[in-house]
């Protein structure tokens, strides 16, 4: 992508690596906003594990007012960045939201669990899937090496039209995570 200048502009879903970590390169077709408390989030922000307490609101905004959608929230770094055994760790699954009504009336397969990590700078990626229709989803039988992709693939969800994420760490560990 072309930027200003000589200067080209990337995505920060590549930079961060979350394109090649958790997913695959897509073409987004809706717009995914992440809002805790009265803070919008920006790709690769930093949050403290105190910000990310409570779940976020969430608006999808795509071209179907009809559509329904998949988020899917994970953590590809857990239980550390340098060792993650973990991956991803499922923080949030949520179904069936429709466009005009927002995540709450959707239905939470999985109950948000606030992140708290304790080594390292932690990516938390919010995706979002568009439902072929009304489906029923199981709930995994837990939470650590959930696999976006296979999740994606098992439920005939194609690929992401949104994804974004933050960064977190525990609290007074605060510096910028390097790639």
């Amino acid at each position: 992508m072309p930027g200003i200048g000589s200067e080209i502009v990337r995505d920060s879903l590549v930079v961060g690596q979350v394109i090649g970590d958790v997913l695959d390169p897509f073409t987004r077709s809706a717009t995914l906003r992440v809002i805790y408390e009265s803070r919008e989030v920006i790709n690769a922000c930093e949050f403290k594990p105190s910000q990310v307490v409570n779940p976020p609101r969430i608006e999808i905004l795509g071209n179907n007012a009809r559509a329904l959608y998949t988020l899917v929230m994970v953590d590809p770094d857990a239980p550390s960045p340098g060792s993650p055994t973990e991956r991803e760790y499922l923080h949030w699954l949520v179904t069936n939201i429709p466009a005009t009504g927002g995540i709450n009336s959707g239905h939470e397969i999985v109950a948000y669990e606030s992140p708290r990590p304790s080594m390292g700078i932690h990516r938390l990626v919010y995706i979002v899937f568009c439902q072929m229709g009304m489906q029923t989803i199981s709930a995994p039988g837990w939470r650590q090496n959930f696999f976006t992709r296979e999740f994606a693939e098992v439920y005939n969800l194609g690929m992401p039209v949104a994804a974004m994420y933050i960064t977190c760490q525990r609290e007074g560990g605060y510096r910028r995570r390097r790639r």
